[in-house]
């Protein structure tokens, strides 16, 4: 895998144009699949969303495989549990959970929590990595972020177990799970081309969904509608397989720390898609609540306060 050590570095016009894209693409799965839960169950959806991404990779390493540049896939039972629990936390728990969490919510909401990824990143990575203490700047950003579920949620409705407050939840718990992936993923997954580590994670979380979804939701038809099709190929294709590979490819121009800004690129996209297509609206408190997780993550990642120092130098 590539070296997530790396923070901020400057960013080129390819660089740059390669994030909005990959943020555009993330920011319209959460549409995708508000298509799909139309007419499959959320479990159904994941097992759609990972399988097939796992064979595309699977066929892309065999084909570079075929031309001579094929990456050395792992034969260690050691990689391989690496990559089950790799799927588990980056792909089973939090795809379940926020396509369940979607149901209740909906669409613009749920990419809005699912921005405080990066925050329990840092919150997580403190308590788990030597090389990421918890300075008070970052903590300072994380309380922003919390306040700024506090004030999508309303004060009084803290501890309320309604749909709404268990779909909230629910998503949040999957923006954590996120936030573990990454820590396993720095522990165990070192040296790992990208493409194989992905395939492998997704093969794992397949071996994972597959009984879990004949367990709740019975077996998967293929009989679908063109647009339920368009939505998994979407999600599947572009926003996980694709997805992956442009990941690392912008992890490895622009660093990790200017990959935060994904997640304040991801929620407006995805807001704008439910509002144009799927008829939601957005309360004001709710866009209040947005803007100090996004100021969270800006005091996060430091470059303003930087900037702002420069500039009264």
């Amino acid at each position: 895998m590539a070296d997530t050590n790396r923070t901020e570095i400057d960013m080129s016009t390819r660089a740059w144009g390669e994030l909005v894209l990959l943020s555009a693409i993330w920011g319209g799965s959460f549409f995708s699949i508000a298509i799909a839960l139309r007419e499959i169950g959320p479990l159904t959806v994941v097992l759609h969303r990972v399988g097939w991404a796992a064979v595309l990779l699977w066929l892309l390493v065999a084909a570079r495989g075929l031309m001579g540049r094929g990456p050395r896939v792992p034969r260690e039972a050691r990689v391989w549990g690496a990559f089950l629990v790799m799927g588990c936390l980056n792909n089973v728990i939090p795809f379940t959970l926020m396509s369940w969490g979607q149901l209740q919510i909906g669409t613009g909401m749920t990419s809005i929590f699912n921005a405080m990824t990066a925050v329990f990143a840092v919150l997580v990575a403190a308590m788990f990595l030597r090389d990421e203490p918890l300075s008070a700047r970052r903590l300072g950003g994380i309380l922003l972020g919390f306040l700024g579920v506090v004030v999508i949620k309303g004060i009084d409705r803290l501890g309320a177990l309604d749909p709404q407050a268990l779909g909230t939840y629910a998503v949040l718990a999957g923006a954590l799970s996120y936030a573990f992936a990454g820590v396993w993923a720095r522990r165990t997954l070192r040296g790992q081309p990208p493409e194989v580590a992905a395939a492998g994670m997704l093969t794992g979380s397949t071996v994972v969904m597959v009984p879990l979804v004949l367990a709740t939701e019975g077996v998967p038809t293929l009989a679908l509608s063109a647009p339920t099709w368009g939505a998994i190929g979407y999600f599947s294709v572009l926003a996980t397989a694709g997805a992956y590979l442009l990941y690392y490819r912008v992890l490895a121009m622009a660093g990790a720390g200017n990959l935060l800004l994904c997640t304040l690129i991801i929620p407006p996209i995805a807001i704008l898609l439910g509002v144009a297509f799927l008829g939601e609206t957005l309360a004001p408190q709710t866009l209040a609540g947005f803007a100090l997780i996004a100021a969270g993550l800006a005091v996060i990642d430091g470059r303003l306060l930087r900037w702002k120092r420069l500039t009264n130098a």
